[in-house]
């Protein structure tokens, strides 16, 4: 059974290869339309080219509503040293790409586009994921439920798994030690 659109007013997705619906890992997704080839440019990730201290402003204020709100989304991402595409537009359903441990897409930067594109061929009604590659700063703060087999719990990029892994054990150790030393219950 095929999934209903679920496009809200005013977003659109103008790639002939994938379409926004519900995804069963986070809200809203993007979805295969049709078999994709590997090394496909699926969507171009669309949005407003910012400065970095733009970029900055902007993240730190969407932190702030978060802390508000509990809507942690942040669509800025990196163009290159000196720019940022803010993708937070209706217009640019290439925001809606979940995020995985096990990715079948990547983003790769053309000129001044940025793509997401297949790693493999992936298939009819599969959802779209690449990994957000995030840094360790704020690790807790961004718990992973993609479900993948190779999941590591976290939204980090694959370069910082064994640090990520190392940090994670501490914490587990940690508590572990903290239940050990706790006192034990008297019956009454």
């Amino acid at each position: 059974m095929k999934e209903e659109n679920a496009l809200l007013e005013g977003e659109r997705c103008d790639s002939k290869w994938c379409e926004v619906r519900r995804s069963g890992v986070h809200g809203r997704g993007l979805f295969a339309k049709k078999r994709i080839p590997e090394g496909t440019n699926i969507i171009e990730y669309l949005g407003e080219k910012i400065d970095k201290e733009e970029s900055n402003r902007r993240g730190w204020a969407r932190i702030d509503l978060a802390k508000e709100t509990g809507d942690a989304a942040v669509y800025i991402f990196t163009l290159d040293d000196e720019f940022d595409i803010d993708g937070d537009m209706p217009w640019n359903s290439a925001r809606l790409i979940n995020h995985s441990c096990e990715p079948n897409c990547e983003a790769w930067i053309e000129g001044e586009s940025i793509w997401i594109g297949s790693l493999r061929d992936i298939e009819k009604d599969e959802e779209l994921f690449y990994n957000y590659g995030f840094d360790l700063e704020s690790w807790e703060d961004h718990p992973c439920h993609c479900g993948a087999r190779r999941c590591v719990g976290h939204i980090a990029g694959e370069d910082y798994w064994p640090e990520l892994k190392k940090r994670i054990a501490a914490k587990k150790g940690r508590t572990a030690g903290v239940l050990k030393k706790s006192p034990k219950r008297q019956s009454a």
